[in-house]
């Protein structure tokens, strides 16, 4: 019986220390089986990624397959980064503090964008300024820069959102209710508000580019500190995409009157609010970002006791785009 017990712990022994090899071995050289990417019309540089190829070719010599998912906000993108339905996700940098702030463990590791997607829209002429929206239905998509966006432009006016009622819409369904009268004003979302504004002449009545806050590309902690070589091949196939859309606008905006299914002058409209030359994230981006989760905290959306810029630190993570982009 003694034998027998001395020779199953060897076995065990021999086990743990094969295992451990095995571990150590695995975690130079462990990859995932399959990486899963959003893509959303407010993105350009995800739509060019996605019809290009540029991740497919870059990770099929790994083995590695790739997927694709729409994402149609931040909200959503968040929510599925959150449910780890995708590994990475494009979302606006202010709506990824909230998601952060409300304990998702995330990072924003790339600018895919610096935009102006977002506007206070209404097709009521009666409407000229934020003041004019005391009492009125005003769509927005809670958890977005839209959303963040119009908080500001409440405050900054004096006003808060018990001055309005805001109607939680997507954004597409945003754009639908303004048209057919459901709702005064809009906190529109580029190619939506594009496409009101050219063929509907919607009036952008509050415009605030500053507070448009960025467009950051973001991965799930967990996922970067298992992958992190994959994270910085992820950044290599945006950087592609992203040069791409320089180099080619008129056909980065024919990609995305297809995917959003638009008008092209559409399309090209939503691109010359878009400038993609700063990709790695840094202090415009903590700056910015910690000055909305300062707005949000005064409009009791995030809680008085969290440390914003404990948490901008903690998200904008420019690591990975650093070695990427000054190779």
């Amino acid at each position: 019986m003694k034998k027998y017990f001395i020779f199953c712990l060897s076995i065990i022994t021999i086990f743990g220390v094969l295992s451990g090899c095995s571990s150590s071995a695995s975690g130079e050289n462990k990859k995932p089986k399959k990486i899963i990417l959003d893509y959303a019309f407010y993105s350009p540089t995800s739509l060019v990624l996605k019809n290009k190829g540029f991740a497919e070719k870059l990770f099929k010599k790994e083995g590695i397959d790739i997927e694709f998912v729409l994402s149609q906000g931040s909200n959503k993108a968040l929510e599925f980064l959150n449910s780890k339905s995708v590994d990475f996700s494009s979302s606006a940098g202010a709506a990824a503090l909230m998601a952060k702030a409300n304990g998702s463990p995330i990072q924003s590791i790339y600018i895919y964008s610096k935009p102006e997607w977002t506007a206070l829209v209404t097709l009521d002429p009666s409407i000229q300024s934020v003041a004019d929206l005391i009492g009125k239905k005003v769509a927005a998509t809670i958890g977005t820069d839209p959303y963040i966006f119009l908080l500001r432009a409440l405050k900054e006016n004096g006003l808060s959102p018990n001055d309005i009622e805001i109607v939680n819409l997507q954004h597409s369904d945003g754009a639908s209710a303004l048209q057919s009268g459901e709702v005064t004003a809009w906190a529109g979302l580029d190619p939506h508000m594009a496409k009101l504004e050219l063929e509907s002449k919607a009036n952008l009545f509050y415009r605030q580019p500053n507070y448009n806050s960025y467009g950051t590309l973001n991965v799930r902690k967990e996922f970067a500190d298992q992958y992190p070589k994959y994270v910085e091949k992820v950044i290599e196939a945006y950087e592609q995409a992203r040069k791409w859309a320089i180099e080619h606008p008129d056909e980065t905006a024919g990609i995305l009157a297809k995917e959003a299914k638009i008008d092209s002058d559409v399309a090209k409209k939503e691109l010359e609010r878009n400038d993609f030359s700063s990709p790695t994230p840094g202090n415009e981006q903590v700056e910015t970002i910690q000055a909305a989760g300062k707005i949000l905290q005064e409009m009791k959306v995030l809680k008085d006791t969290l440390n914003i810029e404990k948490l901008v630190n903690e998200l904008i993570t420019p690591k990975y785009a650093k070695k990427v982009i000054n190779q």
